[in-house]
């Protein structure tokens, strides 16, 4: 370290370290505070996103630019096609993506606690309006979502057995599962 001998005024400063110094200890608690600041922390506030959420599609938000996943459940894709009751086509996935928006927008903000990421890097998480309406378990509940029992472990069963009798959202008519639908357009085997 470098030390220079500075007189200021009537005083000594016995010891003031150069520029560089300064600036190289700067960065470094820069740096600290950086990792500090993006590193989990394993507190329940680490694995909580709470904004208002944008949607993305009928099983997508995003809260303060992250992307998440709502878990257990599958919507309808935004291209996806289903029919209603009559046989007419109609886009099933935009519909469930306007009333997600709609349903959100009565009561805010929306919490979301993250469970994990899946395969495309998006928080997958649990998520509740300001009201503690649980919004996963309203999709199903209202037909805009099915129970994806491969990840739900039929968390939402019982929400997807009142819409489908009811006939409500896509159970009131014809649909491909979404990861079907899905599966068909990439010319792949489903992952349902």
């Amino acid at each position: 370290m470098e030390a220079k001998t500075k007189k200021v005024g009537y005083l000594h400063a016995k010891t003031v370290y150069s520029r560089k110094m300064f600036k190289r200890i700067g960065i470094v608690f820069l740096q600290l505070f950086l990792i500090a600041a993006v590193a989990p922390t394993g507190s329940a506030e680490a694995d909580t996103l709470v904004g208002r959420a944008s949607v993305i599609d009928g099983d997508t938000v995003e809260i303060i630019g992250k992307r998440i996943r709502l878990s257990g459940i599958d919507a309808p894709e935004s291209w996806q096609v289903c029919r209603d009751e009559g046989g007419r086509r109609y886009r099933c996935g935009k519909d469930a993506a306007l009333a997600l928006d709609e349903f959100l927008s009565r009561s805010r903000p929306t919490t979301c606690r993250i469970r994990g990421k899946d395969r495309y890097r998006r928080f997958v998480a649990d998520c509740t309006r300001a009201d503690g309406e649980n919004v996963n378990a309203w999709l199903v509940r209202q037909g805009f979502a099915v129970d994806w029992r491969r990840y739900s472990k039929g968390m939402f069963k019982d929400e997807q057995a009142v819409a489908k009798a009811s006939r409500i959202g896509i159970w009131r008519g014809s649909f491909d599962l979404p990861c079907e639908a899905r599966a068909m357009r990439s010319k792949r085997p489903p992952a349902c």
